[in-house]
């Protein structure tokens, strides 16, 4: 079996996994009363626009540095026929296939889980990511968006600095100062240090969030990319069993990327 071949395997039989795992929560009565600005919980991505990216197919022109950028990326997925995919780390540039954070958005939407609990705090909203351990930290307390020399002087983070606000029910997120080593997706489009993503957050029933994202990044496109609906389900806590799986930071589902596990991959042939 060749390596590509094992690896969609493994990728295959994870997602049946997961798929059993949460299949019965999708039947639980959606007409509950519940706090429209209430995110408690743990949620499951359930519906990708085209399967790959939370952005619209609609993309606007690249600029002249992005066309350069995007050239230079080597897809890890996809259908460009002009820009064929490889799942094998030997021929993709893809930087998750060398162990490094698959960022922010990627996160949401790319490979097996696309999970996240999120916990209300004072003054910030906490969203656990599954994926990798991660931790995104939505302020709340009326801090400006870092900009300008302020911004520089923070430095870029592979998830990006978030500031959120209340529109009504509907919640605001904008982030900023995201590392542009991270692709914005496995197909390769790039995002730079200076590009915005505006998250629009709402539940619109006890168990469905629905989230829409627009990327502003004028480095690299001629025109903001404006997103489509992602849906993510709410699992109910009683579900979050298996193998101690329990607030997402446990079991089998960790997707934890370690060098040393990486490097015995390798060893195996896998990778």
């Amino acid at each position: 079996m060749s390596i590509s071949e094992q690896r969609g395997t493994r990728s295959r039989c994870l997602a049946a996994v997961v798929t059993l795992l949460l299949l019965p929560s999708f039947s639980v009565a959606q007409d509950a009363e519940f706090d429209p600005r209430d995110f408690s919980g743990i949620w499951v991505l359930v519906f990708v626009p085209d399967g790959q990216a939370p952005f619209g197919p609609d993309r606007p022109a690249l600029t002249t540095a992005g066309e350069e950028r995007y050239l230079q990326n080597i897809p890890s997925g996809g259908n460009d026929p002009n820009r064929p995919p490889s799942d094998d780390p030997t021929e993709s540039n893809d930087p998750t296939y060398a162990c490094n954070p698959i960022g922010f958005p990627r996160t949401f939407y790319d490979e097996v889980i696309r999970t996240f609990e999120i916990v209300h705090v004072e003054d910030r909203i906490l969203q656990l990511l599954q994926r990798r351990r991660t931790l995104r930290e939505l302020w709340l307390d009326g801090r400006d968006l870092p900009q300008g020399e302020n911004l520089d002087n923070i430095g870029p983070s592979w998830y990006g600095h978030s500031v959120a606000e209340w529109q009504g029910d509907e919640l605001v997120i904008n982030t900023v100062g995201m590392d542009d080593r991270a692709w914005l997706d496995s197909v390769g489009h790039p995002k730079s240090f200076a590009a915005r993503i505006e998250e629009r957050i709402q539940r619109v029933d006890a168990d469905t969030l629905e989230v829409r994202m627009t990327l502003n990044d004028p480095v690299n496109y001629t025109a903001p990319w404006e997103g489509r609906v992602l849906r993510f389900s709410r699992e109910p806590r009683e579900r979050m069993t298996y193998f101690g799986w329990y607030g997402l930071y446990s079991g089998v589902t960790d997707l934890m990327c370690a060098p040393l596990n990486f490097i015995e991959l390798r060893r195996e042939g896998a990778y």
